[in-house]
């Protein structure tokens, strides 16, 4: 079974504060533009919805206004998803082709070969993890996580550094070609942000 990742450039802070903000403004924005979009997502997810999760919807209004949220925890994937569309719509679609699809411990390897070029500061993986907005409640699909602008400039101020080791060494570390191709996608990802105050990455996995 194959995995994908979904990667947003956009302001980090204002995009989460979108959970719980009571912008019914917004709601009805995506409502009148992208209900096509919504009914797709509840027709993929009918099963669900029939065993009592939220519609799209439903779990888009619950995430603006910070609740309420379903209590049954199989139902929690809606909330996730929801963010996920609040981060599309307000951020800038990054390309992923290296990451999507991708199987096993992919994202493992790719953070293996960021750390042979000495970048510590953000990592591929943490995107599979429920890092969603406090109060959204936890789940394990869609994974979610962030990097700051904090971390993108230490990264790329590890890359850097990394660059002049190797060129006075003129040794590189030893990488296979699609480690470096994606590495670069990601180095292209925080280059992208690092321009933009206040802009960062949010990822999903799923």
């Amino acid at each position: 079974m194959s995995s994908s990742l979904s990667v947003y450039l956009l302001d980090v802070a204002a995009t989460r504060a979108l959970v719980g903000s009571r912008d019914d403004q917004l709601l009805e924005v995506i409502r009148d533009n992208f209900g096509d979009d919504l009914a797709r997502d509840d027709d993929y997810f009918s099963h669900e919805i029939e065993q009592g999760a939220p519609t799209a919807y439903e779990a888009l209004h619950a995430v603006v206004h910070g609740g309420p949220f379903s209590e049954d925890k199989e139902h929690a994937f809606q909330y996730g998803y929801a963010y996920k569309r609040l981060c599309s719509l307000t951020g800038s679609f990054l390309d992923n082709d290296c990451f999507t699809p991708h199987r096993g411990d992919w994202l493992s390897v790719v953070d293996q070969g960021l750390n042979a070029l000495g970048i510590t500061a953000v990592s591929v993986e943490d995107f599979s993890y429920g890092d969603l907005p406090a109060p959204l409640p936890n789940t394990f699909t869609p994974g979610c996580g962030e990097w700051t602008p904090d971390h993108i400039a230490q990264a790329l101020e590890q890359f850097e550094a990394t660059k002049r080791a190797v060129d006075e060494s003129g040794q590189a570390p030893p990488l296979e070609p699609e480690v470096v191709e994606a590495v670069m996608q990601c180095l292209g990802w925080m280059r992208d942000a690092v321009g933009r105050p206040g802009y960062g990455v949010i990822g999903f996995r799923s």
